[in-house]
């Protein structure tokens, strides 16, 4: 395993539209061994989720991970995902704010509006199906993550009023909003 390069915002890679990836090639030791490699730069970096295309590879994959992480000390765990091939459909037109971050935008954050609850359908790093109802900050990050896969970071969805750094999230946004995540967690689950 080996720890990549994440795509900073401006590198003209983060605008590409990812291809999707065959199941012969998904099972390829090479890919399996990119997972393998996407899992680690994403841990490495402490993100809750990671897309191929952040590591200058435009292929549709991206590793999903919460688990004690110290930048989103308030998201639910997410045990490992892989989703292949993603298509993500909302289920309603029930929205949530979001405060997001992003490795590829270091030390800033902005609030989006992301589907409250979605329709998930994939592969899993094996070809297996995955077809599943995601709620909540699961289904914020299952959105962010295959932004990335069409060519767009969260900045684009994100109201310019709302930017901060990570500092003056922490100072003066943190609070309210944990508040707010812990209700909806609450309400709809992860």
């Amino acid at each position: 395993m080996a720890i990549r390069k994440i795509a900073q915002i401006g590198h003209p890679v983060l605008r590409q539209i990812a291809r999707e990836v065959s199941l012969e090639e998904l099972k390829s030791a090479t890919t399996q061994a990119f997972i393998d490699d996407l899992v680690e730069t994403m841990r490495d970096a402490d993100g809750a989720g990671l897309a191929a295309i952040q590591v200058y590879e435009p292929i549709r994959i991206c590793a999903i991970e919460v688990r004690n992480n110290p930048r989103y000390p308030y998201k639910p765990p997410i045990p490992l995902t892989i989703l292949v091939n993603p298509v993500l459909t909302p289920i309603d037109d029930e929205l949530f704010d979001n405060y997001e971050g992003c490795l590829s935008v270091p030390n800033l954050r902005g609030m989006v509006q992301r589907s409250v609850h979605l329709h998930v359908k994939a592969w899993d790093r094996h070809g297996n199906p995955i077809d599943e109802l995601v709620h909540g900050l699961k289904a914020g990050t299952y959105q962010h993550e295959v932004d990335h896969l069409n060519g767009r970071i969260f900045v684009d969805r994100a109201d310019p009023s709302t930017f901060t750094t990570w500092t003056e999230f922490e100072r003066y946004h943190r609070a309210s909003f944990v508040e707010k995540m812990q209700a909806l967690v609450a309400r709809v689950g992860s």
